[in-house]
């Protein structure tokens, strides 16, 4: 058996989860955090809905995570349909109730992914002027923003896509995280462009496990993220069978963390979709442990 070529980097997550829509979900949410917290992630992020419409919901779950946990929580926030007065006011809301990390995104129309944007009239246009909004509420804010390895479906070109990336960060944000994809050799080409560009905070790659095949391809084709054809191998012929659909993905999404950490990757961001146990089984291939620091380094996977 071979072994590795080099040490992996040690490994860190963070956990993206979104706010119920109905009361009944609110159960299954808490359950989830509930059963990822003791893997004590780096942060945990709640998303914000199309057109603000989950603005109470995502603020009444960042109040209960820093009043009921010890997690660090992040608020997503967008500029959809809201003017700069309004958003300041998000912000200095989240930011009295404790929050010093907000995802800036600008966000969907409210037609959802892949629908036309128009930015309203007094709000902010985009995420490169949301950031500076933020930082200029306090400059001590930490602000992650969003990166995509396939480009934007907006984008024209990666060169745009690549410079509003650059805006972002001139404007004060600290880190990107990635749109999911599945070929890392994508995701490694990206990082090179972005260098390139004279963008040198971290690039977290956006890992999203897939609970369900065929719903994960379709939201793919609709935000341009790939499916390889081997992944598409892998789930044929499981709609049927979830049992082994569950153990196909945990062991997929492992590889895909592992082959990252090898290729000097250590901070991964997981789309959970308030699904934990798929999570928490990756994390345990992973070598994360309840209780357990950031930052171990991931267990040896020998090679034939």
């Amino acid at each position: 058996m071979a072994q590795r070529k080099s040490p992996r980097s040690p490994i860190r997550v963070s956990f993206e989860f979104f706010p119920p829509k109905i009361p009944a979900m609110e159960e299954t949410l808490w359950r989830s955090i509930q059963r990822l917290a003791p893997l004590q992630p780096d942060f945990v992020s709640v998303t914000y809905g199309a057109g603000g419409s989950t603005r109470e919901r995502t603020h009444h779950t960042v109040q209960r995570l820093l009043a009921e946990t010890d997690l660090k929580p992040a608020a997503h926030l967008t500029c959809v349909d809201a003017t700069r007065e309004e958003v300041d006011g998000v912000v200095r809301q989240y930011h009295e109730t404790g929050v010093r990390h907000f995802v800036a995104l600008r966000g969907d129309g409210q037609g959802g992914a892949g629908g036309a944007y128009e930015a309203h009239p007094d709000g902010y246009r985009n995420a490169v002027d949301l950031t500076a909004g933020i930082k200029r509420i306090d400059p001590a804010i930490e602000v992650s923003v969003s990166a995509y390895p396939e480009k934007h479906p907006e984008s024209s070109d990666f060169a745009t896509d690549i410079d509003l990336l650059k805006r972002k960060v001139d404007n004060g944000a600290t880190r990107a995280i990635t749109q999911f994809f599945f070929d890392n050799d994508i995701f490694e080409r990206y990082v090179e462009r972005v260098r390139r560009a004279g963008i040198y905070v971290p690039i977290v790659p956006g890992i999203v496990p897939i609970h369900d095949f065929t719903k994960v391809a379709r939201f793919s084709a609709a935000t341009g993220a790939s499916i390889p054809g081997w992944l598409a191998d892998r789930f044929a012929g499981l709609e049927n069978d979830p049992h082994t659909h569950s153990h196909v993905a945990a062991a997929v999404c492992a590889e895909q963390v592992l082959d990252l950490a090898e290729r000097g990757i250590g901070d991964f961001h997981f789309y959970t979709m308030n699904r934990a146990d798929l999570v928490y089984s990756i994390c345990h291939i992973l070598g994360l442990r309840e209780g357990a620091s950031q930052g171990v380094s991931a267990p040896e996977a020998a090679a034939a």
